[in-house]
């Protein structure tokens, strides 16, 4: 069992099932419970004793190993998506992993609001999103949140872990680089424009095939200051559902209680074995934390620090190097999905 459970009484398990020797490699795997082993104790075993019914067999995957000429250069590992109606930030997000370089991005999604359902139905038929869903609430009593004391449950966060791992393998020789991360998270370079320009920098300082750590700085958005040099922004973006992110420049502080809290990665994924909510448990080459004024996290969000009064917070428009091409893309987007006005220029 993984030891990231948060405290839960469930968590994520890998279940090793050996192949004897003079055997095909399997195409197809279910997992049974053995009524007993042979040593009087229960334990999953590859056994054919029970019948049959509602046995899913799963395809085995990733049994042709890939160095290179991957589909994908990039994929964002986006897990959970639940009772989820931030459509504005959902919509800006897409639009920036685009101009980041990213060509893939995953959804595990349990449920969601009909216009976010509008909007994943647009990138899914674009070629952009992937939508798997996500259904263990169905099965288990799935929590809210991190830690039982918050969302009292079996299960931590609609079984984040388990989404993340199964992530990092489906794309692990679909993708160059795997990002896993938040829907309301962006990692953004500070001296170069992309992904694309940025991980031969990562991998020049820090290694090849390294996790890589990005800091975590929190823009809430509970406050809006303007910036020195505010950008034209839509007013009919006001009526779509969710948080305007070129509306919230400025972070919190960086404290020692936080400074390296809630970071996320970006990872080769055939050097990973299992990844957890921040960081991996199990790699081939660790990982290292990246300098904040190469690239970090931008985490436009409800406030870690809410004592802070407005004035205490610190201005930081990188977001506004992108927002040229990024207002005219996202009205683009909200007016193809019937989210904004036909004439709406201001």
């Amino acid at each position: 069992m993984n030891t990231d459970h948060f405290g839960f009484a469930y968590g994520t398990a890998d279940i090793m099932c050996p192949v004897p020797s003079g055997c095909e490699a399997p195409s197809r795997i279910t997992v049974t419970s053995a009524a007993g082993s042979s040593d009087g104790t229960e334990a999953p075993q590859a056994t054919f004793s029970e019948p049959q019914v509602d046995r899913e067999f799963l395809e085995v995957k990733n049994q042709n190993v890939k160095s290179d000429a991957f589909p994908y250069n990039f994929t964002i590992c986006l897990s959970t998506m639940f009772d989820f109606t931030n459509v504005l930030q959902f919509v800006q997000s897409l639009e920036m992993m685009q101009l980041l370089g990213v060509d893939r991005v995953v959804v595990y999604k349990t449920s969601c609001s009909p216009e976010t359902q509008r909007i994943l139905d647009y990138y899914t038929h674009k070629g952009l999103v992937e939508v798997i869903p996500w259904s263990l609430s169905r099965y288990l009593n799935v929590s809210r949140s991190f830690v039982p004391s918050l969302g009292p449950g079996d299960l931590h966060y609609f079984g984040q872990i388990a989404a993340l791992n199964d992530c990092l393998y489906r794309y692990m020789y679909r993708s160059r680089y795997v990002a896993l991360q938040d829907m309301d998270e962006l990692i953004l370079p500070q001296s170069v424009s992309s992904w694309s320009e940025l991980l031969p920098q990562l991998e020049q300082k820090y290694g090849v095939d390294r996790c890589y750590m990005f800091e975590n700085n929190v823009f809430p958005n509970t406050i809006k200051r303007p910036p020195p040099n505010p950008p034209t922004l839509l007013a009919s973006w006001l009526n779509v559902s969710g948080v305007d992110i070129l509306s919230h420049l400025y972070q919190e502080p960086i404290i020692p209680e936080t400074h390296y809290s809630n970071f996320k990665i970006i990872v080769n994924p055939r050097a990973v074995f299992t990844a957890t909510v921040h960081g991996v448990l199990h790699s081939q080459h660790g990982c290292s934390w990246v300098d904040r004024n190469m690239v970090r996290m931008y985490h436009t969000r409800g406030p870690r620090q809410p004592h802070l009064k407005p004035e205490q917070l610190i201005y930081d428009g990188r977001l506004l190097d992108y927002s040229a091409r990024l207002i005219p893309a996202v009205s683009a987007v909200l007016k193809e999905n019937g989210l904004l006005e036909e004439d709406s220029t201001h």
